[in-house]
Order: structure tokens, then sequence, then C-alpha cells
């Protein structure tokens, strides 16, 4: 049997001219074959649409642990395990304590995230004189190196920024764990009246440096 393609393919080059062109929409190219392959559906961040199909970001499960592959900050992504509770703030302040070291580093690293988040209100040198107390006319916290704070433990310090504390809000989603540490490891400074142990250790070894010095 011999078949004679022009009229076929002329048929189907009608019928491809007449799919794409029923549209009223000048800008519409026409009918597409699966357009998700190469245009993908324009779908907002962060929006809940209340369709679980068109979410584009969802909050992770409830208890969930961000995974590190350090194993010396796993404690920077781990659950908070005392409650927001007095019987929870008691606990912390009994057991928890700084799992970093002080360092000249850290510290130095806590006194700048210090006048970022906590001057406004506690003052820069801890003595309950920020703007919000001076200009804004709200009530003074105690001051660090006053007899309410002064020996105040780091577990409740750590507690007070995780949860807030009376006139004090949470500060856990501005602030990491490690970040909090580090602030507390600069109040502890400020509940000593502002004297850092590196400064102690800065003046003895200068001391002995100009001993030697004097015998050469």
């Amino acid at each position: 049997m011999n078949w004679n393609f022009k009229p076929i393919a002329s048929i189907c080059c009608l019928g491809l001219i007449l799919a794409t062109a029923c549209t009223s929409d000048p800008n519409s190219p026409g009918v597409e074959y699966m357009p998700d392959m190469y245009r993908s559906p324009a779908v907002e961040a962060y929006i809940d649409y209340d369709h679980i199909e068109k979410s584009s970001v969802r909050k992770p499960v409830a208890g969930t642990i961000p995974f590190m592959t350090d194993s010396a900050l796993r404690y920077n992504v781990m659950p908070y395990i005392y409650p927001n509770t007095p019987e929870g703030y008691e606990m912390a302040g009994a057991n928890l304590h700084s799992p970093i070291a002080t360092t000249a580093q850290s510290l130095e690293e806590g006194k700048v995230l210090y006048n970022k988040f906590c001057t406004h209100c506690h003052g820069e040198k801890g003595l309950a004189d920020g703007a919000t107390v001076t200009a804004g006319g709200f009530p003074p916290p105690p001051a660090y190196n006053g007899a309410q704070l002064k020996t105040l433990p780091e577990g409740k310090m750590f507690h007070t920024i995780t949860y807030g504390k009376g006139q004090m809000g949470s500060h856990a989603s501005q602030l990491t764990k490690l970040e909090r540490w580090k602030i507390i490891q600069y109040v502890k400074v400020l509940q000593n009246d502002g004297k850092s142990p590196f400064d102690a250790a800065a003046t003895t070894t200068a001391s002995t440096g100009d001993s030697t010095q004097a015998k050469l």
C-alpha cells in the first residue's frame, strides 16, 4: 500500500497550529505540553497556604535536632531541658554550667554581643542605666554588681536569657546557645565590677617581665 504523506503532514501541521492558536490572550503561547517541566510554579517562600502540597517552607517536627558535624558544638543545637517554671529556674541555677572555656577572645565576643543586645536596659557597665531606663522611663533592672545579681549563678542567667524573666523578654530567637554563654562570661566580669581575670594575668605578666628586665 502506497501512502501519500503530504496530506497527512499537512493535516498534522494544521492541527498543531489550531491547538496553539486557541487562546484570546495575545501573550499566551497557546496549549503547552507539560509546562511544569520548564516553567516552575510561582510559590512565595514563608507563606502558609493551608495546603501542605503548596507549602514552600515547613516548620521542623517538634523535637527535631539539626545535624552538627562538630561534636564539640553539638550542645548548641540540643534542646534546652529545663522548663520555664520557677522550679526549672532553680534547677538551672543548681545544675547548669557553661560548656565553653573562658578565654580572652570569648570574653571580647561576649562584650560585643552584650553591647548589641543588653546595654539598652542594663547599661554599658551593667549598672541598670541603659537608654530605656534613663530616656524611656522604664523601671531599671537590678545592677549586676548589686546585692541581687552579684552572685547570680550562670545557669540562672542562661535560663533568663532563654525564656525571659520579669520585664525582660526571651532572647532565644536572637541568640544561639553559644552566644548566650559568651554574653554570660562578660556579665560575670560586670558582676566583678568590670574586672576581667585576664586583666590580672596581663598585669602579673607585665610585672614579671619588668623584674626580669631589671635583673638583666
